[in-house]
């Protein structure tokens, strides 16, 4: 070895090939280390001077530290040295494969912004819980992360064998770093990690933090580019900095060099550069620069020069890395997609925080008792031998009668018996199927904690590993798959069950448990005490202090449905166990009511863990004792004077329903009611409720103790019981909007779109909490800011089991300050909370990561939209409150999604009128669209295994289409707002396109499109003319007597009708007097409010003559003036009209005595009463210039409740109204009935255009005559002989219902509708598909055909996207 630069030295070119055919046998394994060392040394010793020492010798060698607690040795810039980093590598290797545990110890410098009092305490017994491994975290991870390396090298090990053409380049780890950081350094946005390899440089060579905003698509240009140059001397000398990413890994893979130069030519290699070591933006921590794109490729012997006398592997190498990589398929084919999209624009009043940077919040310092156990396990024993009778556990049946009693000495005894039976009866002594550290599966049923509580225990005293998972009760379900995939992940083979539990798996014709889905072969080993054999005396349990062992695994589903283990150490189990005694005031003795799942989570920590430190007494309510009786828990907490209770606020909800002021209640007993769902926000509901019933049963409202947990950092806060009755709880009334985009606003009750939180308490003992940004860099909030919550302590989740990756992205996660300085040494974990830490240190939690959905730029939690909805009478509507809320992804924007159950008893119409409520309030409370809401059948949702909905299941179904749901009202317009831009119509394609577009088939929308207008040729004379007006003037010339309307009363008979020539006589007497008493302009704005009649068409065309824009409003009811008049009044007001046309009869009602209570009357525009016409013709008729001018409006309320408006141009009428004419075959002597409501959409321009626009005769049937006739209507299209009709849903009903008894009275009368061709149906709100089905079965007797009968569907900005053809029905029936 030498101890100065080989660089700088000339070796020979056949020296530089044999180093680096070494280099290459080493990394294939064809030669030692120590061979490698020999060889090498023997080849560069007679060129390396030796310049002289005190000993002669000249190596400095320096070997890292492998101890786990030692720090990393620095080596400063200007020191020489060695660093032998492939032994350590191969060791760490080893010992992550060996039990995942850390190699090296990076001490970070604390932040001096954090007083030494704040710094989380970290005991001898502990410190050990932080030296975790860190990984490189300087990265782009758009292009790369362990996440997915895990998955490239799961798919890579079943390939491992194939032999490759070309020989794979060696990944070797090098301790040179870039010279040109600004060329050839990413930005580090990782939360400031080491590599394993990486070395602590002095400041000096420590680039500005201005270098981490390097653009990452130009640094990784100029990395590419750099791969491709020359390696020849004369191009890496003169290309400077743009060939650093060329070096050769045989020389530098052990040598740390003090000087060297970007270029790693070994022909001339000088450098004047000194070391420079990349940290992160604004941090102090020091690394090595990570390596990307081609970058290990270049680094394994590029820039060797080609010589007769290489080697021809050697040639084949240097040829491989020469070869320019592959680029990905996503740069080959650049899909456009994402431009065609309309870009979302920032609100600019949107509210930003505005506060101060928050500080880490720390709890109250762990206090140290002396007679704290040193392990769960002492603790049992010191109980189960000094307290043996003591009551532990007491399970309850179905009837609210102890089941069973687990004394401390029966716990301790079993739990030695189990342990014993684990280690020793399973498999051969030679071959044991279980030893110390392994995992094993605990499958027990809910209602029998006593049996999961012994083999729990039994577990810990073997030292083996629990995983205590849901029993599968049959081979589908739901999530059981990813159950299965955990347990194979851990490597499990035996699953620990009950008796009862073994006996109730499904099984097989021979008696069998069959595998389940996707799950590992298991033994099934049953813990009964009758099964299982004695311990010899000699045998005793070795139980020994907590150390960093992993004491049980709990299983977490994600959002995405997939199941991870997050592992919990036995010191972390102890120290949690000490945090929450301290918390809740625990004494030995007391009662503790438990109504929560006693596997995982809160159930598990008080009511099996914490529950044996202390010698607490468990009264365990099942799940299936609560559907039965809600109130079991109050009755065991009065009969047991508990003084604790553990439930969840659905249980306090229940309760509250199945109160009946029972009189035996008396709640004083309890000091602290735990609430473990006080992480919901809406649980605040429940606890005042309760509050208010009980308070005079003795409950006191400092009582009350909601608490926030996760999975990953056990329990995150929780309010302490006080004594002080006085002191309120902490609560908050907060702005939705404000928390939508991120920021804390105060808000007052009375507004509807607020939410109130109330506390969660404060940090728990000895743990640090502070509040970080949810996405990117995890930078501290702001005082007003909301952000996950993050904990420092030892008392968390140690990992994800098996999976560094996402490990590394939750459990080790560094906060930093605005400045980029980190918050702490100690690395914090990521718990899942939407949160801030309020006055006083409260903590207080508005949703959770897993429920976010992003839409549109901000923040929607599901939790406030199943409350939003249930708040719509969930109690006669939703079946049991069974509701689901996730967002689907549509146009690169999250959609929300709402799947409910409703009640057996409920009908189609009371389904959609509780969805269209749902609809208003989610979008007024929370200013949101809602793409689908969906309803299903009662229990027909997939469940928990404790009867909630399982969430990603119900996803993937709506997501597949196997929902099968009964109702579905689904809303895109409301939500889908950056529609794709217009498809361009591509040139000619060639092979190599068909080629890469069918590798990206299926990635743009599928689109249908009808005939083209412009290319149909017909005799259609209204062609010729760009406008309406202009149509109407030219059939009054051409047809003057032609019948265009006629108008039927309530009787069948004739009431009025219009020719062409009358229409276009009234259209210009109406023109006259908007122009002489309206004294109006061109382009002002026109209300027409009239009933559905031949005075309305009149008025319309009459305003086009005039130059005005007509907008047609429902006139208000005469009986209902209170509610529908202020609809009227809100149309005119924001279409800004001038003035208003109307009726004499409607004009004395808009003024009348009732009118004035509900609106200002005297704020009504000008009204003209058009019953009085002008006999007088107007001079000239107004011509628009420019067809794309307005011609109506057309406002129509949404099903949301929200008014809106769409402006129709003159040339959208016109081909709007010859695709009408060209798809229903409308023409002059056709007859066309419509009975529907003529004020917006299709229904509005079959009343009043098409029969100009195509010359034929429209019957009108106004709706509210058949109130009074239901046969008007069929009776009208029988007797005209009609062939096409148009009606709406309303209309259908009140057929079907009024005429249902009549069919054969009608057809005694003549009725007869065979010869109706199409029946189209209007929908203006959804499809109504049981009412047509019952509509066609009901007339089919009277000549109605099934297939005439179909639906228009339209929107609002496009008032018939499909329309039946009349040839449809000749071509299905054909």
């Amino acid at each position: 070895m030498a101890d100065r630069s080989l660089e700088g030295m000339a070796l020979p070119l056949e020296v530089r090939a044999r180093l680096a055919e070494l280099e290459l046998e080493l990394s294939e394994g064809d030669i030692t280390q120590k061979g490698y060392e020999k060889k090498r040394s023997k080849l560069i010793g007679a060129y390396l001077p030796q310049p002289p020492t005190a000993n002669g010798a000249a190596v400095v060698r320096c070997r890292l530290q492998h101890s786990e607690g030692a720090p990393r040795r620095m080596l400063q810039a200007g020191n020489i040295g060695v660093c032998d980093i492939r032994d350590a590598a191969v060791r760490e290797r080893a010992a992550s494969t060996a039990g995942n545990r850390p190699l090296f110890y990076f001490r970070f410098g604390v932040d001096q912004a954090l007083p030494p009092e704040r710094r989380a305490p970290v005991t001898p017994s502990s410190a050990s819980r932080y030296h975790r491994r860190r990984s490189s975290g300087s990265r782009d991870e758009r292009y790369r992360s362990d996440v997915h390396t895990e998955a490239v090298q799961a798919a890579l090990a079943k390939h491992k064998e194939r032999k490759m053409a070309v020989p794979m380049p060696s990944k070797r780890r090098s301790l040179v770093v870039q010279t040109s950081m600004d060329a050839y350094t990413p930005p580090d946005t990782s939360s400031g990690s080491e590599d394993e390899g990486s070395v602590q440089g002095d400041s000096q060579g420590t680039p500005t933090s201005s270098q981490g905003s390097i653009n990452m698509e130009h640094w990784i240009s100029q990395a590419i580019h750099g791969s491709t140059t020359s390696t020849t001397s004369s191009s890496s000398t003169q290309s400077g900095g743009s060939g650093a990413a060329h070096r050769l890994a045989d020389v530098m893979a052990q040598t740390h060099i003090e000087n060297h130069s970007a270029p790693p030519d070994v022909t001339t290699y000088t450098s004047e550069h000194s070391i420079q070591v990349e940290r992160p933006q604004g941090s102090t921590t020091s690394r090595t620069a990570p390596k990307y794109g081609n970058a290990e490729l270049m680094e394994t012997g590029d820039g060797v020069p080609v010589s007769s006398r290489v080697s021809a592997k050697i040639q084949q190498l240097v040829n491989t890395l020469k070869r320019p990589k592959r680029p990905p398929l996503r740069e080959f084919f650049v899909d456009d997609f994402e431009e065609l999209l309309e870009v979302q624009q920032p609100d600019p009043n949107q509210p930003k925080p505005e506060g101060a940077q928050m500080l880490a919040m720390r709890g109250e310092q762990l206090g140290v008792v002396t007679n704290w156990p040193p392990s769960l396990e002492a603790a049992l024993q010191r109980w189960g031998t000094i307290s043996p009778k003591a009551p532990c556990l007491t399970t309850m049946d179905t009837n609210g009668k102890p089941l069973y009693i687990l004394t401390y000495g029966k716990l301790w005894t079993r739990s030695m018996k189990v342990a014993y039976n684990i280690l020793h009866k399973l498999g051969t002594k030679q071959e044991p199927m279980v030893r110390p550290g392994d995992r094993v599966a605990l499958v027990f049923p809910n209602n029998d904690p006593a049996a999961s509580m012994v083999a729990f225990y039994g577990c810990l005293l073997a030292e083996v590993v629990p995983v205590p998972i849901e029993v599968p009760l049959t081979r589908k379900d739901a999530g059981s798959q990813q159950i299965g995939f955990l347990l194979g992940s851990c490597g499990v083979t035996v699953a620990l069950t009950s008796d009862a539990c073994h006996k109730g798996l499904p099984k097989s014709p021979t008696g069998e448990i069959p595998q389940f889905k996707g799950w590992p072969k298991l033994l099934w080993f049953v813990t009964e005490s009758k099964h299982l054999s004695k311990p010899p005396r000699d045998w005793f349990p070795h139980i020994k202090d907590a150390n960093n062992d992993t004491a049980y695994i709990e299983y977490k589903t994600c959002k995405d449905g997939s199941v991870l283990g997050v592992t919990v150490t036995r010191i972390a189990l102890l120290t949690h166990c000490q945090a929450l005694t301290q918390a809740c005031g625990y004494t030995e003795a007391e009662t503790i009511v438990n109504v929560l799942d006693f596997k995982k989570d809160v159930g598990l920590w008080h009511g099996i863990l914490t529950s044996v430190m202390n010698m607490m007494h468990v009264i365990s309510i099942p799940y299936s004792l609560m559907k039965v009786n809600p109130l079991s828990w109050i009755q065991k907490v009065c009969q047991y004077k508990a003084k604790v209770a553990c439930v969840k606020s659905r249980d306090m909800h229940w309760a509250l329903v199945a109160h009946r002021d029972q009189r035996d209640i008396n709640l004083s007993s309890l000091r602290m009611l735990i609430v473990a769902d006080g992480a919901n926000p809406w649980s605040i509901s429940s606890c005042d409720a309760f509050l208010n019933v009980f308070q005079s049963k003795g409950l006191r409202q400092e009582v009350i103790c909601p608490c926030a947990s996760s999975p990953e950092a056990l329990t995150v806060a929780i309010r302490r019981p006080t004594d002080d009755s006085n002191q309120p709880p902490g609560r908050g009334v907060l702005s939705m909007h404000g928390l939508t985009y991120g920021v804390i606003r105060v808000d007052s009750e009375e507004k509807l779109s607020v939410l109130t939180v109330q506390d969660v308490g404060l940090v728990m003992p000895g743990a640090i909490m502070c509040s970080v940004k949810p996405d990117g860099v995890p930078q501290l909030c702001r005082t007003d800011e909301v952000g996950e919550l993050c904990m420092c302590a030892v008392a968390t989740g140690m990992s994800y089991y098996g999976l560094s990756g996402m490990t590394k992205n939750t459990f080790e996660v560094f906060p930093v300050t605005s400045s980029g300085a980190p918050v702490s040494e100690y690395p914090f974990v990521r718990t899942g909370l939407l949160g801030f830490v309020g006055p006083g240190g409260l903590v207080f939690v508005v949703g959770k990561m897993d429920g976010l959905m992003v839409v549109s730029g901000r923040r929607h939690n599901a939790d406030d939209i199943v409350a939003t909805a249930l708040a719509v009478e969930p109690m006669k509507f939703v079946y049991r409150g069974r509701i689901a809320v996730f967002s689907v992804t549509v146009l690169h924007d999250e959609r929300i999604v709402i799947v409910a159950e409703q009640r057996p008893d409920s009908t189609e119409e009371d389904s959609f009128q509780w969805m269209s409520r749902v609809l208003q309030a989610i979008d007024s409370i929370h200013q949101v669209g809602v793409y689908c809401l969906a309803l299903v059948p009662a229990n027909t949702l997939p469940k928990t295994p404790l009867g909630g909905i399982h969430l990603s299941e119900t996803k993937q179904l709506f997501l597949e289409g196997s929902l099968h749901p009964c109702n579905v009202l689904m809303c895109p317009h409301t939500c889908v707002t950056n529609l794709p831009k217009p498809r361009q119509k591509q040139p000619e394609i060639g092979p190599a396109s068909v080629m890469v577009g069918n590798l990206v088939s299926g990635k743009r929308i599928a689109q249908a499109s009808g005939r083209d207008l412009g290319q149909i040729e017909d005799n259609d004379q209204a062609r010729k003319f760009l406008f309406l007006s202009e149509v109407l003037q030219w059939r009054a010339q051409t047809t003057p007597d032609h019948v265009l309307y006629t108008l039927l009363n309530c009787r069948g008979t004739i009431a009025n009708s219009l020719t062409c020539v009358q229409l276009h006589k009234r259209a210009e007497k109406i023109a006259v007097m908007l122009m002489e008493r309206g004294h109006l302009q061109d382009g002002d704005h026109v209300a027409l409010v009239y009933p559905p009649g031949i005075d309305l068409i009149a008025a319309f065309y009459g305003c086009l003559y005039a130059g005005c824009v007509p907008i047609t409003v429902r006139p208000p009811h005469p009986q209902n003036i209170a509610t529908t008049l202020p609809t009227v009044k809100m149309i005119v007001e924001v279409s800004r009209s001038a003035c208003l046309m109307t009726t004499q009869l409607i004009c004395k009602l808009l003024r009348s005595r009732e009118a004035a209570a509900a609106v200002d009357v005297r704020a009504w525009p000008p009204i003209l009463d058009t019953d009085d016409l002008p006999k007088k013709r107007p001079a000239q008729i107004y011509k628009p210039s420019n067809p794309d001018t307005l011609a109506y409006l057309d406002f129509s309320v949404s099903t949301t409740g929200m008014l809106a408006g769409v402006k129709m141009s003159h040339a959208a009428t016109s081909a709007f109204c010859r695709s009408i004419k060209l798809q229903c075959e409308l023409y002059p002597s056709r007859e066309v009935a419509i009975c529907l409501d003529p004020y917006c959409g299709l229904g509005f321009v079959l009343w009043c255009l098409c029969s100009v626009y195509s010359g034929h005769q429209s019957i009108l049937i106004p709706p509210a005559e058949l109130e009074t006739n239901p046969a008007l209507w069929l009776l009208a299209v029988s007797q005209y002989k009609v062939r096409d009709t148009f009606c709406s849903y309303s209309v259908m009903e009140l057929c079907t219902k009024g005429l249902g008894s009549q069919t054969e009275s009608l057809k005694a009368r003549g009725l007869d509708l065979s010869r109706v061709r199409t029946c189209v149906v209007v929908a203006e709100e959804r499809p109504r598909i049981a009412l047509t089905q019952s509509f066609s079965k009901l007339f089919k007797d009277l000549g109605l055909h099934p297939r005439a009968v179909s639906t228009s569907f339209g929107c609002r900005v496009n008032l018939a996207i499909c329309l039946q053809s009349p040839f449809s029905r000749k071509r299905i029936s054909s």
